[in-house]
């Protein structure tokens, strides 16, 4: 029995020779076979074959338009056309493609009337309660580095605290917090959060307009670090991810981002700016 090829031989292939392409994950990533990551872990499992013979070793360079590349057996998709949806957040509503079964809330897919939402995730997450701005897409690359805390994309968020909150008070968020994890209602671990940005657009006696900026998503951690401070946090809204601001979209409305935007979004994550 003639044995599995178990990965890319240079000696009968030229996979390895940049120049003569692109990364094999991204190809796989751009058909929307799965985020980056997600096609390295398909590839390492020798579920995909260039040209015949099994790759498993990386990193392994294709050109899509002469390699007959197969995933599972099937060719692979025509790259598919990614989507860059900004929307404006409603309280009460999921960050979510769907709710849980026997619930009946509303989804932020339910506020985008595209003809490829079905194909849309969120970038992240944001609180039932909180607001403002949320990217919907189906590019898993891109999606993967504007959350990833490696690739450090800034998050704004405008917060109202109750009473007077102080430069003093303030100060001692900027080194970050100490926060206990939870996953499945048990404790994965505790950390200190990154280092925190911030300024106070207006306190008087009653309340305070706070804006923090943030650099990694951990679950609920803007209001997880104010209340950890002894602030009361009644209103929670972002107003900006990366070069991306929250202006001219109301509540609830939605728009496709320009090309413009999206080339800033890649260059902020770090990723190459297809010509």
């Amino acid at each position: 029995m003639r044995p599995l090829d178990s990965g890319v031989k240079t000696e009968h292939d030229d996979l390895r020779d940049a120049s003569r392409g692109r990364r094999l994950q991204r190809v796989l990533a751009d058909a929307g076979i799965d985020s980056r990551r997600g096609c390295e872990r398909l590839i390492e499992r020798g579920r995909v074959r260039v040209n015949g013979r099994v790759v498993t070793e990386l990193p392994a360079w294709v050109d899509p338009a002469v390699d007959r590349i197969e995933v599972n057996g099937r060719p692979l998709p025509p790259p598919e056309r990614h989507l860059y949806i900004l929307l404006n957040k409603p309280v009460r509503t999921l960050t979510s493609t769907r709710d849980e079964p026997g619930a009946d809330r509303r989804t932020v897919l339910d506020l985008v009337q595209h003809p490829a939402r079905a194909k849309l995730f969120p970038v992240g997450r944001l609180d039932y309660d909180t607001t403002g701005l949320l990217i919907l897409t189906n590019d898993g690359e891109l999606a993967n580095r504007l959350t990833h805390p490696r690739y450090g994309v800034p998050k704004t968020y405008r917060a109202l605290v109750k009473g007077r909150v102080t430069e003093e008070a303030m100060h001692a968020l900027e080194g970050g917090v100490v926060l206990t994890d939870r996953r499945d209602g048990r404790t994965v671990g505790a950390s200190r959060t990154n280092p925190v940005e911030w300024k106070i657009v207006h306190a008087d006696e009653e309340k305070t307009t706070l804006e923090l900026t943030i650099r990694e998503g951990r679950n609920r951690q803007v209001r997880r670090m104010l209340a950890k401070a002894g602030f009361d946090v009644k209103k929670l809204e972002r107003i900006a991810m990366g070069p991306l601001r929250l202006k001219g979209v109301a509540r609830g409305a939605w728009r496709e981002l320009t090309a413009g935007e999206v080339r800033a979004l890649r260059r902020a994550a770090a990723m190459e700016i297809p010509s």
